[in-house]
């Protein structure tokens, strides 16, 4: 039974349309002002609310806002016996269903209740079916059919129905973005927007600017007044990408908004509240950085609340094939060609090779070899050189015996492929990031956590 809320301060109108109402089947609740109709609105859902114009302590308009900034979908019809152009716009702009002037035709307000309610139901279906298909579309393109990537799909949904901060964790390349798309896609905040920004990719000053906005003046290219990306994101989801690289002073900045939930722009004084679902994400070791002193931790307790970690590629070696066939028949379709399959022994070098780019590299590797084949079969002559071929440091693997550690394992392996491409690029950083599939940012990353030379002795 759909519910309706009349508020007028005439006890004779709140009577006649509470008679009117339940005879045409409605719940129907009533409230004599904005301050009581608040009250009903903060103990009971309703679906429509039916208020008079001039109220004893406010105006209808006031009841339309409170309605609409508490539950967006209610539908608001406004009466009044005081009617004028201005103020009919004012309520339509504002999100007023219909507004009606005193005295109506019973009739007609029956006609108008009942279509504004049928209206809605057409836009809730469209909305959940809206919802549907984004969720599909999400999931969809993180392509995997291993138990691993079946036991994410799982948590992806579960955590995308909460409001909880996610940190999302994994190797470059491994599709921690498309993993926070899907759990906005999935979440009752679909339908407002996703916003992302890359913490390492800006200086502090332009990162600051960038959440927070600015106001005109505020610094000497700041010609006009900014909303930053929090506010864009109001309702929404804010993807955090990198979140390990910023810097100390903007690590406090952030967590006074998280706390807070108010943000307030560079140069301003005025605070604003902000309704954000924080999505965290980054490819480095948190709780290391933590032990270093290089990341507040009172900041990663707020951001690893729910902690989601990606598998690399190579923990799910079974979907390589699954994911090879997926990018083929992407990049034949957007480069127009009729490459349709990928020969056996190609897909036994795929196979083969650690994927140190993880997804990334793999979706590089088949889009070259799209490009280059002229058959309808990618032949392994398309893809490079080093891939997966005999002898191969990375197709060996170790004896598991009694006491194998197998991150120390991981951690040699990597140190050893990114060596490998130093010195098979001839120490050419931009060369070697391409063998190995990572940015710039990553190779300096491991580097630096390996030690490793960055010269030829």
């Amino acid at each position: 039974m759909k519910r309706i809320l009349v508020v007028d301060d005439e006890p004779s109108m709140r009577d006649m349309l509470g008679i009117m109402l339940r005879r045409e089947r409605y719940e129907v609740l009533t409230a004599a002002s904005r301050a009581e109709a608040s009250q009903v609105l903060a103990r009971r859902s309703v679906d429509l609310v039916i208020t008079d114009l001039r109220l004893p302590d406010g105006d209808g308009i006031e009841v339309l806002r409170h309605v609409k900034a508490g539950s967006p979908e209610t539908v608001v019809i406004l009466m009044t016996a005081y009617g004028s152009t201005e103020t009919a716009v004012a309520a339509l702009k504002l999100g007023a269903h219909d507004y009606l002037i005193k005295p109506f035709d019973v009739e007609e307000l029956k006609i108008v209740v009942r279509n504004a309610l049928e209206r809605e139901e057409l836009r809730e279906e469209n909305r959940l079916l809206k919802a549907e298909l984004r969720a599909q579309h999400a999931l969809e393109r993180m392509v995997g059919a291993s138990a691993v990537m079946a036991a994410l799909f799982d948590m992806i949904r579960t955590v995308a129905r909460t409001a909880s901060t996610v940190l999302v964790a994994g190797e470059s390349g491994t599709g921690k973005e498309l993993a926070a798309r899907a759990i906005h896609a999935l979440s009752p905040r679909c339908d407002a927007p996703f916003v992302s920004v890359n913490c390492g990719a800006l200086p502090e000053p332009l990162l600051e600017s960038e959440l927070f906005g600015h106001v005109k003046g505020a610094f000497t290219d700041a010609h006009q007044s900014k909303r930053g990306l929090f506010e864009a994101a109001h309702r929404g989801t804010l993807l955090l990408d990198e979140v390990g690289e910023m810097s100390p002073g903007m690590q406090v900045k952030l967590l006074r908004v998280l706390q807070d939930k108010r943000v307030r722009r560079v140069g301003g004084t005025e605070e604003s509240e902000v309704d954000v679902r924080v999505i965290a994400a980054t490819n480095r070791a948190l709780e290391d950085l933590v032990r270093e002193r290089r990341f507040r931790e009172d900041l990663f307790y707020r951001l690893n609340v729910i902690p989601l970690r990606i598998p690399a590629l190579r923990e799910r070696r079974e979907d390589i094939p699954v994911l090879a066939e997926h990018f083929l028949h992407k990049f034949s379709r957007e480069m127009g060609k009729q490459v349709s399959e990928i020969s056996p022994e190609a897909m036994t070098r795929l196979e083969r090779h650690a994927w140190p780019g993880n997804v990334r590299e793999l979706e590089n590797v088949i889009e070259r070899a799209v490009a280059l084949e002229t058959t309808a079969t990618i032949q392994p002559e398309q893809l490079p050189e080093t891939l997966g071929v005999a002898g191969e440091p990375v197709a060996a693997l170790p004896e598991i015996a009694p006491g194998f550690q197998l991150d120390a394992y991981l951690r040699d392996l990597e140190a050893r492929l990114v060596r490998q491409a130093l010195e098979e690029s001839k120490w050419d950083r931009p060369r070697a990031c391409e063998r190995l599939g990572i940015a710039s940012r990553s190779l300096r990353y491991l580097i630096q956590k390996h030690s490793l030379s960055t010269d030829k002795n």
